[in-house]
């Protein structure tokens, strides 16, 4: 074999296509240790503050507005004055440069970048359950309070990252369809973009049914057909359109403007307030010879105050929140739902058959102060009327023993301070007047047990206190009333024949308490052959949003 040397031409490499236009700067994460593993604690995961950049491609409703009022505007997590601080200090850059300015107008094309020191909330620790899984997607059981994706002031606490951290980091989660962090369930987990793809699609087919189950304040409608069953109702109907108010706040409500909206709903069990065989829930009102006799306690007004029920949901449109606020406007909401039951937001009524906007201003000023200043709790609002309401019964009480003679009372009796519900005893006859007061009593005891249910259920707001690393104000953790909400996706399935069906356990609150018969398995819904589907565009939303920042842009009303 003979070998022959030949001069190597190297212009037949030579790429001869046109260069394409640099990509525009961005920042990125400081160099620091990546964020410590998720650590498991009082029952919640959490992740050790880090630095993180965030970058995003200019809005289509960002063009042509000042950075500052884009920030104040769209982000709710940190306030106006900490934006404009970040932006003159430079964490905040346009394409990898600091802007300094808070009138920098953003323009089409340009990337943002905010580096922060985040603080990420807490979410329950309980493990996302798999309830089947193939060689192209899982389903899973996705437990409440846990954002899907990394979103807001979420990011290692969110369903996506949580699965990866569990398998592998090269895994990526590929989520199907969507639930509110606040809820739990049914979700599809894609392993590959075309199978993420492929599911997706049939999820948006019209034979796909959705079924949830709720748990609802009061005794829920009896409904059409109903057959005088007294825990399982008929079918109740609600059409009522649907708007979006606030995105910061994350509230929509019931409007004639809205989208289109249907939800069928039926009564599957109704549980009073009082459990007929639950001893703990008796007081001793009355005494027949000298022996107290138990009886049931006197209502007390809140959420629950005349019991609840669970509630068998099937949407037929797919709008945000459209549940709970059907739910609210049937008068009917989700007993712990922090925004739609909330008294302190809505007033006594909670909104039922409300659908005008007259209120809309004074709302949103509520709710931007959940989690700020205010706990976002149900039951907050009756925590403090029942306790103004002893304190006058107390007031009332003492003022007619005080008539009683002075020679009788001890000179060392000392009354705890001014509004203190457990004021010291007024001995007199060797009786105690207040405390033996049978209505006073059952006051009393029902006002302890809310208050140690409401201490274990306060939620998270700020402390007052501020992180030494960057000077942010700091949250309490989340009550469990804020890790979710009595909002369940109970199944998925395909009625098309010899196709799928997936479905989770009943959750614990949807079972019936102790005392109580009632059905501890929900079946599946019982067509009746005119619910038909109607699915929307699921890019109406950001349209929506594209609309108003054009409309922000040439200074019109939005």
């Amino acid at each position: 074999m003979v070998l022959m040397t030949a001069e190597l031409q190297h212009d037949i490499f030579k790429d001869d296509r046109k260069p394409l236009p640099p990509s525009p700067e961005v920042a990125i994460t400081p160099a620091v240790a990546l964020p410590k593993p998720y650590y498991l604690e009082n029952g919640l995961r959490r992740v050790a503050p880090y630095h993180f950049t965030y970058n995003t491609f200019c809005k289509q409703r960002w063009r042509g507005r000042e950075i500052l009022d884009i920030f104040a505007a769209e982000f709710r997590d940190r306030t106006k004055q900490y934006y404009k601080e970040a932006i003159e200090s430079g964490q905040i850059m346009i394409n990898g440069k600091p802007c300094n300015d808070i009138h920098t107008i953003v323009q089409n094309g340009d990337v943002i970048s905010h580096t922060l020191h985040r603080h990420e909330p807490p979410v329950t620790a309980q493990p996302i359950r798999v309830v089947h899984e193939t060689d192209d997607m899982i389903v899973i059981d996705k437990p409440a309070g846990v954002p899907v994706h990394p979103a807001g002031r979420y990011n290692h606490n969110s369903v996506v990252e949580i699965m990866r951290a569990e398998r592998h980091l090269g895994f990526k989660p590929l989520p199907c369809n969507r639930l509110d962090r606040l809820t739990s369930g049914i979700m599809f987990i894609g392993k590959t973009s075309k199978a993420a793809e492929v599911i997706s699609e049939k999820l948006r087919g019209r034979t796909v049914r959705k079924e949830y189950v709720a748990r609802v304040k009061g005794r829920f409608p009896d409904g059409e057909g109903w057959d005088g069953d007294p825990m399982r109702g008929g079918v109740v109907i609600c059409e009522e359109s649907i708007l979006q108010i606030s995105p910061i706040v994350g509230l929509n409500r019931a409007r004639a403007s809205g989208k289109s909206a249907k939800t069928l709903f039926r009564r599957l069990a109704y549980y009073p307030t009082h459990r007929p065989h639950d001893s703990s829930q008796s007081r001793l009102t009355d005494v027949s010879d000298g022996a107290p006799v138990a009886q049931p306690a006197p209502a007390i007004s809140g959420t629950e105050d005349e019991g609840y029920s669970i509630v068998h949901c099937l949407p037929l449109t797919g709008r945000t929140h459209q549940i709970r606020v059907h739910l609210q406007f049937l008068g009917h909401p989700i007993t712990n739902d922090p925004i739609y039951s909330n008294r302190a937001v809505f007033g006594a009524n909670l909104a039922k058959n409300e659908s005008t906007g007259d209120n809309d201003a004074e709302i949103i000023a509520r709710l931007k102060k959940i989690g700020k200043t205010e706990v976002a709790d149900s039951i907050s609002y009756e925590q403090q009327r029942l306790a103004k309401l002893i304190e006058q019964t107390q007031q009332t009480t003492v003022s007619d023993a005080a008539q009683m003679d002075e020679a009788a009372v001890k000179p060392d009796f000392k009354p705890l301070p001014e509004g203190t519900l457990h004021a010291g005893p007024l001995p007199g006859s060797g009786e105690d007047i207040m405390h033996n007061d049978p209505h006073y009593k059952a006051l009393i005891k029902a006002h302890d047990e809310m208050v140690a249910d409401y201490n274990k259920r306060k939620g998270e707001k700020m402390t007052g206190e501020k992180c030494p690393v960057c000077d942010t104000p700091l949250y309490s953790d989340p009550g469990p009333h804020e890790l979710g909400i009595y909002l369940h996706a109970l199944s998925y399935a395909d009625l098309t024949v010899g196709s799928w069906s997936y479905r989770s356990p009943v959750p614990q609150w949807a079972l019936p308490p102790d005392g109580y018969d009632g059905p501890r398995d929900i079946g599946g819904w019982e067509y009746r052959g005119d619910e038909v589907l109607d699915i929307g565009d699921e890019k109406e939303d950001e349209k929506t949003k594209n609309l108003r920042g054009e409309k922000r842009n040439k200074g019109e009303e939005v």
